[in-house]
């Protein structure tokens, strides 16, 4: 998609035509698959199709990531040209996320399919969100029910997983889920272990290499449905707007082939990008079923030098290394909210719920950082750009 085109453009280029004749999904395993409409626009091609593990749930290779999504009308137009999988939470804009998904999709609720999270930590309080998350969503059931944000397998309780399965049981959720973002190997091995879990929605993009391909390969052979987070690696579709570096970037695709590196892993089943207006979906839809090119990898390559001091993949490495106690990855994720995805108020939010006595550290008056990230992020500096932007 070329830098610059409009909303009114996204329009004219005719990925408008509505999703035609999509098929009812039952409400138990094995659902049949919406039928596949065809965009207007031949650049864009046809919607591709995965299977979502052993749930049988045919879903579109490009899903949609509602989190920072505040213009309803772009998941309207997402749902209309026939992408079926949606992503919220509980926590979403504290809550009016799922309000505004439930919204959106009322009236094509069997033309969609439905994962949202909980995080919280007892069985009580997750029955208690999933109460409200369906009536939020205006809905009697959800398609996909995730624990939230997991990092240890150990996290993933007996009570948890049978406040799932007893909501499954009652019709309320059809297939149990969790979320991971650091730690992710030892909790995909711990879902698989369970024999519990049907999806995992998991951190996976171009800047891990093939760190992660070994226990998502793993979760596919379960049976176990894999849903890819983070594709965009920190998002930088908005941030730092105006540097030469970004904007030739940007003008010349490098968030199409970081979603294009994803989809390159047919053990990933969907995926579920960020998604905030027009030009961003007719990107993603013209994005799928397209090949990664030797000319994408070259972009990446650049993307990831762009990136390196900014982006925490995650990795773990850093864990407990800090002699205050700093949970670095968990600052830094606040921070790439912030300016990744230019969402100071998610960022703020998140670090405002770190323990009291993280929040008040000062990394500015230490001598030196004992953390020394192997993949070239700027620990120290970036620690204190979040601490003065969020404290």
């Amino acid at each position: 998609m070329k830098a610059g085109s409009s909303r009114r453009n996204f329009l004219a280029a005719g990925l408008a035509l509505p999703a035609a004749g999509l098929a009812t999904a039952s409400r138990g395993t094995g659902a049949a698959a919406p039928a596949a409409p065809r965009l207007a626009s031949a650049a864009a091609g046809d919607l591709k199709y995965r299977t979502l593990g052993k749930t049988g749930l045919k879903v579109t290779e490009v899903g949609f990531g509602c989190m920072i999504t505040s213009d309803p009308s772009v998941i309207e137009k997402a749902a209309d040209l026939g992408i079926n999988f949606f992503d919220t939470a509980r926590g979403y804009q504290g809550g009016n996320n799922e309000r505004m998904l439930g919204a959106v999709v009322k009236g094509k609720r069997k033309q969609v399919y439905i994962c949202t999270k909980t995080g919280a930590r007892s069985a009580d309080q997750a029955v208690e969100n999933l109460a409200t998350s369906l009536k939020e969503l205006g809905t009697d059931y959800v398609d996909v029910w995730c624990l939230h944000a997991r990092s240890r397998a150990d996290q993933l309780t007996d009570e948890l997983l049978e406040a799932q399965q007893t909501a499954k049981k009652a019709g309320k959720i059809r297939f149990a889920g969790l979320s991971t973002h650091s730690g992710q190997a030892d909790v995909i091995q711990g879902a698989i272990k369970t024999g519990k879990i049907d999806v995992v929605v998991v951190s996976y993009n171009f800047t891990m290499g093939d760190s992660l391909n070994e226990a998502i390969a793993a979760a596919d052979a379960a049976g176990i449905g894999v849903v890819a987070m983070k594709v965009m690696a920190g998002g930088f579709r908005r941030a730092r707007e105006g540097q030469p570096l970004y904007d030739t970037l940007k003008r010349e695709g490098a968030m199409a082939a970081a979603l294009k590196w994803v989809l390159q892993n047919p053990k990933v089943h969907t995926t579920i990008p960020s998604i905030t207006d027009m030009d961003q979906l007719d990107e993603d839809l013209r994005t799928m079923g397209a090949p990664l090119t030797d000319s994408d990898r070259k972009l990446l390559a650049r993307q990831l030098d762009y990136i390196k001091p900014l982006y925490c993949r995650m990795c773990g490495s850093c864990e407990g290394v800090c002699p205050q106690g700093v949970p670095v990855a968990d600052v830094l994720r606040c921070l790439t909210y912030a300016e990744g995805y230019g969402q100071f108020a998610l960022g703020r939010e998140h670090f405002l719920e770190l323990p009291e006595e993280v929040a008040q550290i000062r990394c500015a008056s230490c001598s030196g950082c004992a953390v020394q990230c192997p993949n070239g992020v700027r620990v120290a500096e970036r620690l204190i750009r979040a601490q003065e932007l969020f404290a």
